[in-house]
């Protein structure tokens, strides 16, 4: 119960992956549906490495001071998303950004009416879903 409130409270996690000896730990925006993890992306590195191994590790946390934090880690499976899937999960993120936004480039623009300001003209989207393996989960709270 923990767990799934602090993966729904957060906008930022970040994926930890690894192929052919090089491991690579990127932040992400992301939605969690209680079932699935959701995010976009731009092809690079991080699609690469999960292309080759879809394994990964994806972890949140809520950090007051060293004495008061918690944390969940998720065991899961890189998938790309298309067709009606990949539509849904866009609207999912969109919905999740979109009342905590302050800029226009704060929302995911795959498929949208804005181009991506800080993305190249030609660059390609990813759309993905993290299948959920396990999750663990960890606190300290000062009494």
């Amino acid at each position: 119960m923990q767990m799934d409130s602090l993966l729904r409270s957060k906008f930022t996690g970040r994926i930890g992956c690894s192929y052919d000896g090089k491991t690579y730990v990127v932040p992400v925006s992301y939605a969690y549906d209680g079932e699935f993890i959701f995010g976009y992306t731009v092809e690079g590195l991080k699609t690469n490495i999960l292309r080759a191994n879809p394994v990964l590790c994806f972890q949140v946390d809520d950090i007051s001071d060293l004495a008061n934090w918690q944390s969940v880690v998720v065991q899961g499976i890189f998938e790309e998303l298309t067709g009606e899937e990949k539509q849904n999960a866009l609207q999912l993120l969109e919905n999740r950004f979109m009342p905590v936004k302050t800029g226009e480039i704060n929302l995911p623009k795959y498929g949208m009416d804005k181009p991506y300001a800080r993305v190249k003209a030609n660059a390609q989207f990813v759309t993905y879903k993290i299948s959920i393996l396990e999750k663990t989960g960890r606190f300290e709270k000062e009494e």
